[in-house]
């Protein structure tokens, strides 16, 4: 796994791995580069990988991470920085900068193409993306545990855990969502990870137009706590029924909410 690390704005690096600012850039292969840039540096900020205030790795690091031009991240760093989430300083401390707070939702030329969950997603949209995530997520979490995890990995993968544990309200859902795309990176499947992270995006537009409650996450933080300990312990059969009735919940909360 790729380490990179992030900056924060006095120039003090922050703790850096894959599972932070690297973990979705991962080479681009077909299809349109700047769209794909664009697509891969919005799930980044938008699933939290990279927080508010902090900086992205240099435009030519990502350009080596993509395997795309520099002129690509570039042109793709302004579309971003036009729809809001994105801001560039310039300077010795200068980069580009997560704003804080992030928008919860995408503007200008990019909502179309970014915004997938809108006021009017009806009961049968918000069923078929819990079904997709169902099959990637419970899937991801069987192959996690099935897989011969380093040291490292599993080291990665509690520290998320206690992240979440201890997140504030307001840094729940980033951290939440770091965690189960740490577990898809951990099933051996980049291919898998790039599903999840999409599928997460659209799921985490809904979550947004519910309230995040207390006791949601303390429930949550003790079902998190099952299906790790599931997977560092290699009991595939319990990470999978454990990662279902896990979705199971949040798949509930947004039926009775949504419709």
């Amino acid at each position: 796994m790729t380490n990179v690390t992030t900056q924060t704005p006095d120039g003090e690096g922050l703790t850096g791995s894959s599972l932070d600012g690297s973990l979705l850039l991962r080479p681009i292969r077909g299809g349109n580069a700047y769209e794909e840039t664009v697509e891969r540096l919005l799930q980044t900020i938008r699933l939290g990988l990279v927080g508010p205030g902090e900086r992205l790795a240099a435009e030519r690091e990502l350009a080596v991470l993509l395997e795309v031009s520099r002129d690509t991240v570039r042109d793709a760093i302004s579309a971003l920085v036009d729809a809001g989430f994105i801001d560039v300083r310039r300077g010795r401390y200068g980069g580009a900068f997560v704003v804080n707070p992030v928008p919860s939702a995408v503007r200008g030329e990019l909502r179309t193409a970014h915004s997938i969950a809108t006021p009017h997603t009806s009961p049968a949209d918000v069923r078929d993306i819990l079904v997709l995530r169902e099959v990637l997520e419970v899937g991801a979490a069987s192959h996690a545990a099935a897989h011969d995890l380093s040291a490292t990995d599993r080291e990665k993968l509690w520290s998320a855990f206690n992240d979440t544990k201890v997140a504030t309200t307001e840094d729940y859902r980033r951290l939440d969502s770091r965690l189960h795309l740490l577990i898809a990176e951990l099933s051996g499947s980049p291919s898998l990870l790039t599903q999840v992270a999409a599928c997460r995006m659209r799921v985490n537009e809904l979550l947004d137009d519910i309230p995040l409650l207390p006791p949601n996450i303390a429930h949550s933080t003790q079902q998190h706590e099952r299906i790790v300990l599931a997977i560092l312990t290699g009991d595939q059969l319990r990470a999978t029924e454990e990662m279902r009735a896990h979705l199971a919940g949040s798949a509930a909360l947004l039926r009775g909410f949504l419709g």
